[in-house]
């Protein structure tokens, strides 16, 4: 199997590599590329590989933009650090998207689905939906919230997100406590609605009930076999937990 990757962080290169190797000994690294320039001039020289590992952000721009000036028809493996709530409008046209730092057994399955597609000619590749990329494009590229606008008694107040850290429900309300000790407010966003607004690399949901940023996070205590506890920083709940289900993706996000 001839194998492109496009990358633009070296350790993230390496990595992949190694993991392709110690997936299958056949698969073979034709080129690692890092920037949109470099990725189109090689489509212009060299046959299509069997298989492109892409990441979205390059040094030079959105790998997008390597759509709208080459064609490319090789399936591809996007390998992003968005969340999946940002990339599920280009997986019908993708055979998979890996969030980084990449999963050993994420990889294998992403690379059991291709070799079973192959097999079965129903690979279909990002070219053949410019629409939705335009979309994906959009989505990826909006900025998430600056400040949420709060109402204290008769006064309106803008805080920056900057200064927030973390947000909570309580008895049906969301919370937002900010990194000033005393200064909690209530807005008008549900924890859902917030996933979306924030930017993931900074805020993570560790349980339906906390959304929280690194910075308001003072310790992490092993609360049993597959359960983390948090000691958060202005905070008095005793019991701020990382759901079950959320601690693998957890530990990759305070990794990233």
């Amino acid at each position: 199997m001839r194998v492109l990757i496009i990358e633009d962080e070296k350790p993230a290169a390496k990595r992949l590599s190694t993991l392709l190797s110690q997936c299958d000994r056949e698969i073979i690294i034709l080129d690692q590329l890092d920037t949109v320039r470099k990725a189109v001039a090689w489509f212009g020289q060299h046959p299509a590989p069997d298989l492109i590992f892409m990441d979205i952000q390059l040094a030079d721009g959105l790998s997008f933009d390597i759509f709208s000036k080459v064609p490319v028809v090789s399936p591809i493996i996007f390998t992003t650090a968005y969340d999946q709530y940002a990339i599920q409008a280009f997986k019908v046209n993708s055979i998979d998207y890996l969030l980084k730092p990449i999963d050993p057994e994420a990889l294998a399955g992403a690379l059991k689905k291709f070799k079973s597609l192959h097999h079965t000619a129903t690979l279909r590749t990002p070219a053949q939906s410019v629409d939705q990329m335009q979309r994906v494009i959009q989505m990826l590229t909006q900025p998430y919230k600056n400040r949420f606008v709060v109402k204290v008694g008769e006064h309106i107040k803008a805080v920056p997100t900057e200064k927030v850290l973390y947000f909570y429900s309580q008895e049906k309300m969301t919370f937002m406590q900010t990194s000033e000790e005393k200064k909690r407010y209530i807005i008008d966003y549900p924890l859902d609605q917030l996933e979306d607004l924030l930017d993931p690399r900074l805020f993570f949901r560790i349980s339906r009930k906390y959304i929280v940023k690194l910075q308001a996070i003072q310790d992490i205590i092993t609360y049993s076999s597959s359960r983390l506890k948090l000691k958060l920083l202005h905070s008095e709940d005793p019991e701020v937990l990382v759901s079950r289900e959320r601690v693998s993706d957890f530990k990759q996000w305070l990794d990233q």
